[in-house]
């Protein structure tokens, strides 16, 4: 499938915000960055646009002393290149920019987001144990069990070092 990524355009907020709403539950999610609950629907991102002209995905992101941390990354079309293509715009950006890496924090239970961060170079850095288990006081929305069955319970935190 043919795509184009593009920064994020006021024009794409409706779409985002059902994106975000049907991956996280609503457009709040915690950064690791921020240590607190944003609005991801606000922050800086690029989609990826299919020949249709419909979003086939999007990621959003932060920028912070000398990292930028994706705060979330969604395909709504998976298996065609669209997460890899969203990667790499961010990555390209950052290194214009000077960054010293990309991070970004996934759950234990996120088993296929864990292999495809990994073989696109990412290594894991931390886990927080239990971290999610406290998020859910922010976020009380956040389920206990996956769709697969595994209890959400961890934060791991990943990262890719950039050569500038």
């Amino acid at each position: 499938m043919p795509l184009t990524v593009r920064p994020i355009v006021p024009g794409d907020l409706e779409q985002v915000v059902e994106i975000l709403t049907a991956s996280w539950g609503d457009t709040h999610v915690i950064a690791l960055t921020w240590g607190e609950m944003i609005d991801a629907s606000t922050l800086p991102g690029f989609v990826a646009v299919a020949d249709g002209g419909g979003i086939a995905g999007l990621i959003t992101y932060t920028e912070r002393d000398g990292s930028v941390e994706i705060v979330t990354i969604d395909a709504v079309v998976r298996g065609a290149g669209v997460g890899r293509a969203l990667l790499d715009a961010v990555r390209e950006l950052a290194l214009k920019r000077g960054m010293r890496r990309l991070t970004l924090i996934t759950t234990n239970d996120n088993t296929r987001a864990l292999a495809f961060y990994q073989r696109y170079g990412f290594d894991l850095v931390a886990l927080r144990r239990d971290a999610i288990t406290r998020t859910r006081e922010l976020k009380p929305s956040i389920p206990e069990l996956s769709e697969d069955g595994i209890p959400i319970r961890h934060e791991l935190e990943l990262e890719l070092p950039l050569d500038s």
